[in-house]
């Protein structure tokens, strides 16, 4: 996680509240321009508001709205172009941090029914949000009740053989939540980050920062090899780890230091032959950092054409602390055949308007070639706790009450609708496919595997904004509220024959517009 000082330096919020539904709703939809007795596409709307100036206080949570049709007829302001496809999308979620495991489940606050509902609502496809992807830390981070990890010795003790290792610590709540989560969902795909190694690896003799000794790169990857199997062996294998999470930042919570070229040996002589000589399936994702850290700290590692080749090497992870986001599509068009995952954005106190941050980064992300987008802790406490140094103000897709008046409930923050925007309608596999930029409302198209469509949309202005969606020679409309976050989905294939003939040249001259948006998107 990013120091509270470059965190606050941002903006003060207060306050993340769980949401209230109301039954109401009101939908507007535009008539067909000419008589039509064809049957057409019924569109299914589902919708997010807030009732606050921080976009926390949630009045409808993915409410479903009356449906709207297809008719003939375009000109509308987004369309859709299913001949224009572009990255796969992988998942959705957030991380069972050392803080989020233990409030849901060793820690007594919920009871098992509670916690059970609230696993069904994060992971189940069809009666929660269908979060598909989890990142767990490697060892202990800045939310989690203290500092650990695998293989700690007493001071002025080493273990180079490891002969101690034991992921005991996790087999009480992250692993068996973890594994709860893909029982739920099969699609999941795990994560894991480091982000320190043990102490006595280290040139300062501490889980806060200092640098892994050079004798130790060997029993490092080695240390994360046991890792990845001890999952592997519990059921749960890992898809992807990263060298380190956000290498040289913070102090005061368990973090290392590394340079490029450190990461670039690390990766191509220790890690990537670990994995390869344990037989295991698991990719290496580099960097794990901000946009604007790329140039230092993951260049020298991308760049270099035998890792790139390595059949243990993923692509990139990234995080949107700093920087530009379309640093993924400036590395995407150099490297076509990395994918890019999007792995660390939390949600936090600091942040003005929480809805607003979650929906640009969902759709901004996405048009930038991310296969991902994770959050940061799945659950955190009404204070934003319990955290081991680093970030105080952070929240959660869901908030655990524990020991105040609300003490074993739980509360679904606006992080879990926005969330479910995107992973309760698109599912792992689906393709990104080509839809209309726009300032007005910013929007990203996908089809899944069985055909059918999702459209999500923002309107990010201070009025109601029509939606006119464009697709195949038809046309449907509906009139999204000011800050309201929208999921359109709907089936079939675009219309063809003479009625798609007919609006052809409109349709063309709007699909000039599909990369024209006030960021460089692809």
């Amino acid at each position: 996680m990013t120091s509270r000082r470059v965190r606050r330096a941002l903006s003060g919020m207060a306050g993340a509240a769980a949401a209230a539904l109301v039954p109401f709703w009101s939908v507007v939809t535009g008539p067909p321009t000419t008589p039509d007795t064809t049957p057409h596409q019924q569109v299914q709307v589902h919708l997010t508001t807030t009732s606050d100036p921080g976009g926390r206080h949630v009045v409808k949570g993915l409410e479903k709205q009356h449906p709207v049709r297809f008719r003939p007829g375009g000109g509308g302001n987004i369309t859709v172009d299913e001949s224009k496809t572009y990255q796969r999308f992988d998942g959705g979620g957030a991380a069972f941090t050392d803080t989020a495991g233990w409030l849901m489940n060793s820690s007594g606050t919920l009871s098992d029914a509670t916690r059970d509902a609230t696993m069904r609502k994060l992971f189940d496809p069809d009666k929660g949000i269908g979060l598909s992807f989890i990142r767990n830390p490697i060892g202990a981070s800045d939310l989690a009740r203290f500092g650990y990890t695998y293989d700690d010795m007493p001071a002025g003790r080493t273990d180079p053989r490891l002969e101690h290792f034991s992921i005991r610590h996790d087999l009480a709540d992250v692993l068996p939540l973890t594994a709860h989560a893909r029982r739920l969902n099969p699609d999941v795909k795990v994560m894991a980050s480091p982000w320190t190694a043990p102490a006595w690896m280290k040139d300062n003799d501490s889980l806060d920062q200092g640098r892994l000794r050079a004798k130790y790169y060997g029993t490092y990857a080695r240390y994360l090899v046991k890792y990845l199997r001890a999952y592997k062996a519990r059921g749960v294998p890992v898809d992807y780890v990263t060298a380190q999470n956000e290498p040289n930042c913070c102090a005061g919570y368990p973090s290392m230091q590394w340079n490029g070229s450190g990461l670039a040996y690390f990766t191509r002589n220790d890690l990537l032959p670990a994995l390869k000589k344990a037989g295991l399936t698991t990719k290496v994702l580099a960097l794990d950092w901000n946009w604007d850290r790329y140039r230092d700290l993951a260049a020298p590692t991308v760049d270099d054409p035998a890792i790139r080749r390595h059949p243990n090497f993923g692509g990139l992870a990234w995080h949107g602390y700093s920087g530009d986001v379309t640093e993924q599509t400036r590395v995407h068009d150099k490297y076509p055949e990395l994918v890019t995952y999007d792995t660390e954005h939390s949600g936090g106190w600091w942040i003005t308007n929480q809805q607003k941050e979650d929906m640009h980064n969902l759709i901004d992300y996405t048009r930038n070639w991310g296969s991902s987008w994770l959050k940061w802790s799945l659950a955190v406490d009404q204070n934003g706790g319990p955290h081991h140094g680093g970030c105080d103000g952070c929240t959660g897709l869901v908030t655990v009450h524990n020991g105040d008046g609300k003490h074993g409930t739980v509360g679904y923050t606006v992080e879990y609708y926005t969330m479910g925007h995107l992973t309760k309608f698109v599912r792992p596999g689906a393709r990104r496919i080509g839809s209309t930029g726009s300032t007005v409302v910013p929007n990203v198209a996908w089809k899944n595997p069985n055909g059918s469509k999702a459209l999500i949309v923002y309107n990010d202005t201070g009025s109601t904004r029509k939606a006119d969606i464009n697709w195949g020679g038809e046309h449907a409309s509906y009139d999204l509220p000011t800050g309201a976050s929208a999921t359109f989905t709907w089936d079939g294939k675009p219309t063809d024959g003479p009625r798609a003939a007919a609006h052809g040249p409109v349709l063309a001259a709007v699909c000039q517009r599909e990369h024209v948006h006030h960021r460089r998107q692809e």
